[in-house]
């Protein structure tokens, strides 16, 4: 959540307009010969929309991880008839600890370091940012367009969560579309079944043009749907992750499918040695500049901040939010303008809420938590026939900066939320330096290493053993050999 040093920008519907408006004009499954152009519009749209993705989705990681990125997206790109040209494409590294993917007309592709990680070969890279790739060239997000009822990341993606939350006619839909802002990290776009579908059977197309083992498709999918497991497991929470969580959703169900398209006698590079080599050191999950989720609690170093989530919630780390997410309830802690009014600032909450700007609490309360000025209050609203309440609590964290929880429960229920509002406080400096980054490292077997000693190597006190396995697509009977090369993560 927050970098310390940069602000990030919101979205408007007309600078996402590209990722639903802006078309291909070649065919998705043109041969690797075809000479192909991006049209001058996509460029434009795709330029215009570059800067505000990289601050949305964490900036761009820098060096020679990046570069590699770069080279294989390069390569798979250029057989998808888009273009011929590698300087058409852009292909950028994102540093996210969200796993995620995505790409818009333009010739612009991404994928975030922490979904690079989970993968274990070249091969595994090129599918996916492949798959990317293919929705541009089927012109998936413009076939799309018309069941979007607003041209923004954030404002298709509330409408996703607060339709799976409240039901997608309720009025509470529109706040619910405000306040999990922090979704664009997890999805930039809702595809179709069958459009994903397209997308892997046009990435196993890529892979094999460009002389990878098209399997990778497959087998970077079962690493997927096994991570996506593993995090539900994590979570702590009954609430499970549910599949419009996830930018690909279902993975699993699409693992024989692309299996299948590969062949059984398939064959192609995987370039495993390079890949490990080249992605040593990538920094693994939450960035501290951006604050660290452990479990149910949150610190930010750098605004010297923690809190602690109820007991059976999850929280998901953004880069300009923390979602927190349960049964009983979902919220965010963001941040707007203050300008040192308290009770003005929970009111301007409220009124971005709603579309209409009309909710607005009878009374806001004033109250200090650990020593931090603070201000709440509470509207009750109708949602498909039922009562909800949303609450704002808000926090003066200087003369020109404070914080609010936004959260939405059904009527009656927010008392959950009350430990989660109190347990807000300002850390020592000592507590913020104590935050280090975890990173990625490449080790080399040897003999006599087993799992759980590689496992007991991990920067984790929980689940170490399942967290090693997933990272390197093994399971509990696999077998290290002396000389095999395995991921690790360390501080």
């Amino acid at each position: 959540m927050f970098r310390t040093r940069t602000r990030a920008v919101i979205l408007s519907a007309s600078s996402a307009l590209v990722l639903f408006a802006a078309q291909s004009s070649s065919p998705a499954g043109a041969q690797q010969g075809a000479v192909q152009s991006i049209s001058a519009a996509d460029k434009a749209e795709g330029a215009k929309a570059h800067p505000q993705l990289l601050q949305e989705f964490g900036g761009a990681v820098t060096g020679t991880q990046a570069t590699y990125v770069e080279t294989v997206g390069k390569t798979i790109a250029v057989q998808s008839g888009l273009s011929n040209a590698r300087g058409d494409f852009t292909v950028t590294l994102l540093n996210s600890p969200v796993n995620n993917a995505f790409a818009i007309p333009g010739g612009y592709v991404y994928v975030t370091r922490q979904l690079v990680a989970l993968m274990n070969n070249e091969a595994e890279l090129a599918g996916v940012l492949g798959h990317e790739v293919g929705h541009v060239a089927a012109r998936h997000a413009a076939k799309r367009q018309s069941a979007a009822t607003r041209n923004s990341i954030i404002g298709v993606l509330g409408q996703v969560l607060a339709g799976a939350v409240f039901g997608a006619n309720s009025a509470i839909g529109q706040i619910g579309a405000q306040i999990f802002s922090t979704g664009s990290q997890l999805l930039t776009l809702k595809y179709s079944r069958g459009q994903e579908t397209e997308a892997d059977n046009l990435g196993v197309t890529y892979l094999r043009r460009a002389g990878y083992d098209p399997r990778a498709m497959s087998t970077v999918l079962q690493s997927l749907a096994a991570q996506n497991a593993l995090d539900q497991q994590l979570s702590g929470s009954t609430d499970k992750m549910p599949e419009w969580a996830s930018t690909h959703p279902d993975p699993a169900s699409r693992v024989r499918a692309a299996l299948y398209q590969a062949g059984a006698n398939a064959k192609g590079m995987l370039n495993r040695d390079m890949f490990l080599t080249k992605v040593g050191g990538l920094v693994y999950g939450d960035d501290p500049q951006q604050g660290v989720v452990d479990g149910r609690k949150f610190i930010h170093p750098g605004f010297r901040m923690a809190f602690a989530a109820p007991e059976g919630f999850y929280l998901v780390n953004g880069t300009r939010s923390v979602a927190i997410s349960g049964q009983a309830g979902k919220g965010e802690l963001s941040s707007a303008p203050y300008k040192g009014d308290l009770d003005g600032y929970v009111r301007q909450v409220f009124a971005k809420l709603s579309d209409q700007g009309n909710l607005a609490p009878d009374r806001i309360t004033t109250t200090t938590v650990n020593g931090i000025p603070a201000a709440w209050g509470v509207v009750r609203t109708n949602s498909n026939g039922g009562q909800v309440d949303v609450v704002v609590f808000a926090y003066a964290w200087g003369p020109e900066q404070a914080f609010h929880f936004s959260v939405i429960t059904p009527a009656g229920q927010a008392q959950p939320f009350d430990a989660m509002f109190r347990s807000m406080r300002r850390i020592s400096g000592d507590e913020a330096g104590a935050v280090k980054a975890r990173k990625l490292q490449v080790v080399t077997v040897k003999s006599g290493d087993t799992l759980q000693g590689m496992a007991a190597r991990m920067a984790y006190t929980d689940r170490a053993l399942d967290r090693f396995l997933v990272l390197n697509g093994l399971s509990a009977t696999s077998r290290l050999v002396p000389g095999q090369r395995v991921k690790i993560v360390v501080y």
